[in-house]
């Protein structure tokens, strides 16, 4: 019996690998429009705007968090003004719009994704749509911001990837998504967009640029996956509450792990590991933002706790990922990978 078994399961698992030859990822086109997008919030009964299958890849859209009449009074000209986001302005009202202030491209529903799983969000390229972006001034010490001032509008050079503040100060481009997330837990409601969580939603962490992936616990069937907050640029901590504003376009693919078990999100890109915490209070967020990276390190390396809790201290760089997004304040741990010399 034993025997049989294990032939049907080695089966089982060359026609699954026979599966996945035969049918690649697939691309889903998702513009934003009033229809498809969720404004302010994160929520386990939002209606998908999208299915896919896990592993499948989405070409999305996203939309500055700003409105027309906002750009306008900054000093767009009227013309380069996204048509997408005037049409999701005007239409996106009442009970449709709110309690945050983001507007979020989905919910997209993930197939297979069940309570307990992780959501991998590769992120496979950012592209910049707008030749310009705003910041604003508020946030974390706000009597530092002119009474009355208008948003910065400031333009962005996408051949040199590079934007000028003011004359002779050149701001590197490093374009990424303020708020990739998921649905939240059922009792949480209709989450508002601008906290982060669990959930991961508006982490603001400058680290997750194209080319790095960020992994999910989730907690609602299909994870129901939103993105937006493009930023062309930002600072750990994010401190006047704004980055250099603007839309986004990318290509994230999202499939369903299995064989994962995450308590909060975690990410790498190409040179660090990264943990993360938030809470209202900045030292219960970076106690688990710490921890989270020993534990990953027992896991994932099999460190004891004591070696793992001295490594960090030896080689991890902890950071204030932003201290703005009311109630919780963000942190986050970087591990080289390079110190892994695989001997």
């Amino acid at each position: 019996m034993k025997n049989i078994t294990g032939l049907a399961m080695g089966l089982l698992s060359v026609g699954l690998t026979a599966s996945a030859a035969a049918h690649p990822p697939k691309t889903h086109r998702l513009e934003a429009t009033p229809a498809t997008v969720a404004y302010g919030y994160y929520w386990s009964d939002a209606q998908p705007v999208l299915r896919i299958d896990s592993g499948d890849i989405i070409d999305v859209d996203t939309l500055l968090t700003n409105t027309p009449s906002g750009l306008a009074k900054a000093g767009v000209a009227d013309d380069k003004i996204q048509a997408s986001l005037k049409a999701i302005v005007s239409e996106v009202t009442g009970e449709r719009k709110g309690p945050g202030g983001h507007i979020l491209t989905g919910p997209v529903y993930v197939e297979g994704a069940e309570l307990g799983d992780v959501l991998e969000v590769k992120i496979l390229s950012i592209d910049l749509p707008l030749d310009y972006g705003y910041n604003g001034c508020s946030g974390y010490l706000p009597d530092n911001c002119e009474a009355g001032a208008v948003s910065k509008i400031i333009p962005l050079d996408r051949r040199k990837m590079t934007a000028e503040f003011l004359p002779g100060i050149v701001i590197p481009l490093k374009p990424f998504y303020g708020s990739i997330g998921i649905a939240p837990a059922q009792e949480l409601g209709r989450l508002s967009s601008n906290p982060p969580g669990r959930h991961a939603g508006n982490m603001d962490n400058r680290e997750l640029v194209a080319g790095s992936t960020l992994y999910i616990p989730v907690f609602a069937k299909g994870a129901l996956f939103e993105i937006g907050d493009g930023h062309a640029a930002q600072g750990d901590g994010e401190v006047d509450q704004t980055a250099i504003e603007t839309s986004l376009r990318g290509k994230i693919q999202l499939t369903v792990r299995k064989d994962m078990r995450l308590k909060w999100p975690r990410a790498e890109t190409a040179t660090d590991y990264i943990s993360m915490g938030t809470d209202p209070d900045l030292a219960v967020a970076t106690k688990t933002a710490i921890q989270e990276m020993v534990d990953f390190l027992v896991s994932e390396k099999k460190l004891t706790k004591h070696q793992a809790y001295q490594l960090v201290s030896i080689a991890g760089n902890v950071a204030i990922t932003q201290l703005v997004d009311k109630p919780n304040l963000g942190v986050h741990v970087k591990l080289p990978k390079s110190i892994f010399t695989g001997k």
